[in-house]
């Protein structure tokens, strides 16, 4: 295998999971692989990684956000 056959996989802190069934369907979002709230949008993204202490520049920066199951326009479920 060679390295640029290697996925990429993100050193981002930050992780937003699949959408989850819920009135109103929301998202996790771990930090460091610790939950640490549930994103209904893109702002509460940045909301929770304010409270903890990390400032987001870029939402499509794979360094700074992960996305998992969809992007950050993702927000019902399919």
């Amino acid at each position: 295998m060679t390295e640029g056959s290697v996925p990429h996989m993100s050193p981002a802190r930050i992780t937003v999971l699949a959408v989850q069934p819920g009135e109103p369907p929301f998202r996790i979002v771990e930090v460091d692989d610790e939950v640490v709230g549930r994103a209904t949008s893109m702002t509460d993204v940045l909301l929770i990684a304010a409270e903890v202490g990390i400032t987001i520049h870029d939402l499509d920066d794979l360094d700074e956000v992960r996305w998992v199951g969809g992007g950050k326009f993702h927000w019902t479920l399919r």
